[in-house]
This record gives C-alpha cells, sequence and structure tokens, in this order.
C-alpha cells in the first residue's frame, strides 16, 4: 500500500494516503464504524468519518488533521497546558451527549470485551494524548478507536482525567515532559469544572486507580502468553508502571 506510516501506537498498521488513514480490519471494526457513523449523523466533529473499507482488506477513515505525540519521548507542549486539558473536558462532555441515545445491535463485538446493557455508554476507553490531533490552537479531536467499548459515565471521566491530569505515576509523567505534580488536584478540578461533573473527586480517583489494578493484571495475564500487545507491554514495565501509579494515588489530597 502506498502511503506513510503514523507513528505512534502499540499496535500499529495505520498508513496515511492523502487525507485518508488505512488499517486493518478486525474483529471490533464493524461496532466500531457503527458507532463513529451515529457520531457523524449527530454532527459530532471530534473523530474521524468512516469510508469504508478497500479491496485489500483495509478500513477506510479520514484523516484528522494536526500534530500528534507520534513516536517523541517528550510530549509536545500542548499536551500539558491547562487550555488543552479544557479542551479534552469539553470534547468528552459533547461526546457523552452524543453517544448518550447510541444502542448497539446484541451482536456487536468489542475489544474489551464487555457487553453493553443499558446504564452504560460507548467510550472512546483511550483518549489519552497519544491519540490526540492539535491543530491551530485546537483539540481537533481523538483517533483510534479500536478500544472503543461499553464503560460507565464515570469510568470514561476517571479514564481520561488519569490521561490528562495526568495522574499517572511520576517517573511515567516526568519521562513524558510534566512535572508539575503539585498542581494535579488544581488541575483536577479544573478538568471536572470544565466538564460539569457534580460528583465528588474522590469517587473519580478511586475509579482510575481501580482501571489501573485492573490494566496491569490484564497486562501479565496476556503478556505471560505472548500476545504481541500484550507481551510489549509487560516488557516495558507498563504493568509496574501502574501498580507504582495506584500506591502514589493513595496519598493523593482528598
Amino acid at each position: 500500500m502506498t502511503g506513510s506510516r503514523l507513528g505512534g501506537g502499540n499496535d500499529g498498521g495505520a498508513v496515511r494516503v492523502g487525507s485518508q488513514v488505512r488499517r486493518p480490519v478486525r474483529a471490533w471494526t464493524a461496532s466500531v464504524h457503527r458507532l463513529l457513523r451515529h457520531l457523524e449523523s449527530k454532527g459530532f466533529a471530534g473523530a474521524p468519518r468512516v469510508l469504508g473499507i478497500d479491496a485489500d482488506g483495509y478500513e477506510i477513515l479520514t484523516y484528522l488533521e494536526g500534530d500528534t505525540v507520534g513516536d517523541a519521548l517528550v510530549w509536545p507542549w500542548w499536551t500539558r497546558t491547562e487550555d488543552t486539558l479544557v479542551q479534552v473536558a469539553s470534547w468528552l462532555r459533547s461526546y457523552h451527549e452524543m453517544v448518550a441515545d447510541f444502542v448497539p445491535p446484541a451482536y456487536a463485538h468489542w475489544r474489551t470485551g464487555r457487553s453493553w446493557e443499558p446504564g452504560l455508554v460507548i467510550g472512546h476507553n483511550d483518549a489519552s494524548p497519544f491519540n490526540a490531533a492539535y491543530h491551530a490552537g485546537r483539540l481537533a479531536g481523538f483517533f483510534d478507536w479500536d478500544f472503543a467499548g461499553p464503560t460507565t459515565v464515570d469510568s470514561d471521566v476517571a479514564s481520561v482525567a488519569l490521561s490528562w491530569v495526568p495522574l499517572h505515576a511520576r517517573h511515567v509523567a516526568a519521562a513524558e515532559g510534566f512535572t508539575e505534580f503539585d498542581a494535579r488536584p488544581a488541575r483536577l478540578r479544573r478538568f471536572l469544572d470544565a466538564y460539569g461533573w457534580e460528583g465528588r473527586a474522590e469517587a473519580l480517583i478511586e475509579d482510575a486507580q481501580a482501571q489501573m489494578c485492573a490494566r496491569a493484571a490484564l497486562i501479565r495475564r496476556l503478556g505471560a502468553t505472548g500476545d504481541g500487545l500484550y507481551a510489549r507491554l509487560l516488557l516495558r514495565g507498563v504493568a509496574d508502571d501502574l501498580d507504582q501509579a495506584v500506591r502514589e494515588l493513595d496519598g493523593f489530597p482528598r
């Protein structure tokens, strides 16, 4: 396939061809396409559009124009500003409003393996700086919806806050360029206010900890089987990093 490989990500395989992105079709692709088409029908601009499947079996999506983290070890400056943090919270609130009435079919297959039921929404589940596009001073949206799947609104808010406040282990955040750790409580409050969150911040911290514990266990379980993605994460020490983040958040101001 003629095109340029897009940097970043743990799965790889995404290629840009002009204004399009082509990616391998997976077992969950049809369900993700149904979600993205629902967002398009609502006029939601913060996600790629589905253009179909090509003759070689690759999904075709629109390219979200903008700066990305890509393969950078130290993340771009815009991933750390308060303005971007507010834009991410606004994107998430708008997304939740657009997806609130999306009911996937019973046969829908999601990579997370969780089934939808009333009271859940379909979240991006990986709306981190790794998957964000930033263009002309604005958050253009999020790409790579492979991990989209059922979750609660509370857990989705906690997941995005985890990535953007950020609430990672300090050594992980510092390696990515964030060192203003004393500012994190105020950043979390700013994020929740911009979203319009009316719950307890403490509950979101506990939710973020639970998510990291579950992810660490998944990495260890699947990584030990030799699964490509999870074996790489296990080898990189990601499960240990998640454990460290959970311990550090025990002391996060409540």
